[in-house]
């Protein structure tokens, strides 16, 4: 089973993409440089606005969960990069301002993802320019239920 959400965002001048465990996406339109693991701001949807198919396969701790982070920025130009994580039983998409994704397996109602192959700091830089930029942003969750082929 693969299911999909798709949230539209904007990058923001603080964008400094530096911590080393997670990766934000936030409804908030501000972001202040203490925010070094948010990617994007004025999120059009939160994990609340999930879809229940979608929010029951990431409950799976063998699904695989990727997000893919999209900036284009004024001129066209795309950055672009997949991060891979998996499900957990515990995730509940309740928060109503932000999606989170950790390279741990810390779980509370903002994360959307869990042992990630990336956080923020590990981002390609010119994607980062590119937020930094107020970029327009994609962020995109598949979630393929179930043990990887």
């Amino acid at each position: 089973m693969r299911e999909r959400e798709v949230v539209h965002a904007r990058g923001h001048e603080n964008v400094s993409a530096e911590h080393a465990s997670t990766f934000e996406v936030t409804t908030d339109d501000w972001l202040t440089p203490a925010g070094d693991c948010i990617l994007a701001v004025e999120a059009d949807r939160t994990p609340a606005d999930f879809d229940a198919a979608f929010v029951e396969a990431c409950r799976d701790p063998d699904a695989t969960v990727t997000a893919t982070i999209a900036a284009t920025t004024d001129d066209g130009e795309t950055h672009e990069q997949t991060v891979t994580g998996r499900g957990h039983p515990d995730l509940t998409f309740e928060n109503e301002r932000s999606h989170v994704g950790r390279t741990s397996e810390y779980v509370d109602d903002r994360t959307v993802l869990v042992d990630a192959d990336a956080a923020a700091a590990d981002l390609d830089r010119d994607l980062v320019e590119a937020l930094a930029d107020g970029a327009s942003v994609r962020f995109e969750l598949v979630v393929e239920a179930g043990p990887a082929e």
